[in-house]
């Protein structure tokens, strides 16, 4: 009877939906049928709008490339050379050099200026090839007055205007004329009629030319050393 009402059982529960378990199970477990229930999403949160951006703050001051570690300073311009005309001005032992060469020199006697070339420790420079004596240079070279030409030239030179050159330097130099170390496109009359003491307009044009002074100069150091009488560049 038991058997009966178990089979009518299940056949209801079918027809009502229902899952009934099996007299094994111990006790009858019924499965209700679920049904999905689709609802509408919630709404999406909401979010504050970001706030409004500007222009980039513009960086202020300029800014300077460092220099490397240990760079190296320009050096400071050299001092231009000074120009003298007034010879009471040389220093005392730059003078007395001077008055001598210009003593032998007016003597018109060549042995005399090699004389004083020679009583220095060293000859002063009177050629830029390999001469070894000033005589046979000087007559080579004024072969019509034979070399005495250049004592002229020794003379119109030593009464120029002088420049002092290199100071505090080894090459601490006093240098006629001072046309020597000034640039000649820039001379004033004046200083051209010295100038045409010592050279011609036509050597003056080549001057301009060559882009410097390329005649005779003499250099004296300052104790006196007489260093050179030589022309060229």
């Amino acid at each position: 009877m038991l058997h009966n009402f178990y089979r009518n059982l299940l056949f209801v529960a079918l027809a009502l939906g229902f899952a009934v378990a099996t007299p094994a199970d111990g006790v009858a477990q019924v499965k209700v049928q679920t049904q999905t229930i689709t609802s509408s999403p919630p709404a999406a949160a909401q979010t504050s709008p970001p706030a409004a951006s500007g222009p980039p703050t513009p960086i202020t001051g300029a800014v300077t490339a460092a220099k490397p570690a240990g760079a190296a300073k320009s050096d400071p311009p050299a001092p231009p050379p000074e120009f003298i005309l007034d010879i009471a001005r040389l220093p005392e032992p730059v003078a007395r050099m001077r008055e001598k060469i210009l003593a032998a020199a007016r003597s018109g006697d060549l042995n005399q200026v090699a004389a004083l070339m020679h009583a220095g420790s060293t000859v002063p420079i009177f050629s830029l090839n390999d001469d070894k004596e000033p005589i046979p240079f000087w007559q080579a070279n004024y072969p019509d007055s034979n070399g005495v030409e250049v004592l002229s030239i020794l003379i119109q030179i030593l009464e120029s205007g002088v420049v002092h050159v290199d100071k505090g330097t080894p090459q601490d130099m006093y240098v006629w004329p001072y046309f020597a170390r000034m640039p000649l496109d820039g001379l004033n009359p004046a200083q051209k009629v010295q100038l045409f003491k010592i050279i011609t307009g036509t050597d003056y044009k080549d001057m301009l030319d060559f882009g410097a002074y390329n005649f005779y100069r003499l250099g004296i150091s300052p104790d006196g050393t007489w260093q050179f009488f030589v022309a060229g560049d």
